[in-house]
């Protein structure tokens, strides 16, 4: 399962709305029952905020969870990039939203996990918004 990095935001920063829905996510990939794949761009993506705002608490929660955690953080590579390249030429993805989505394609994925719109365009892997799941 591929989680995008607003994903670990709300884990990270504990979003009251989207936190508890999560819990069961996190709890799988404790027991090995779901393996949780992200992009090494998440990392730039959820300590931004954190570095304007001079948070270094949030920067170094951030940094436990992604290298202290079983998410495995996927490299950007040559591939992922000509295949973000393409989907950008196919679709109106922007490049962090691209680099995701090849990731999430070439490390074999087959749930998207996200609260970005945007990836309602993708056939492929199965595109979970996160914001639809807790209005249900």
């Amino acid at each position: 399962m591929y989680v995008d990095a607003q994903i670990l935001i709300y884990t990270v920063e504990r979003h009251p709305q989207y936190l508890e829905a999560l819990l069961p996510l996190w709890q799988a990939s404790r027991d090995d029952r779901l393996e949780i794949i992200t992009s090494e761009l998440s990392v730039l993506e959820v300590i931004t905020g954190p570095m304007r705002k001079g948070n270094q608490i949030l920067i170094d929660a951030y940094e436990e969870f992604l290298t202290g955690t079983e998410i495995r953080l996927v490299p950007i590579d040559m591939q992922i990039l000509g295949n973000a390249a393409r989907l950008r030429a196919e679709t109106s993805l922007r490049t962090p939203d691209a680099i995701h989505a090849a990731t999430a394609a070439l490390a074999g994925c087959d749930t998207f996990i996200t609260n970005d719109l945007a990836f309602r365009l993708l056939s492929s892997p199965n595109v979970q918004i996160i914001k639809d799941v807790v209005a249900t």
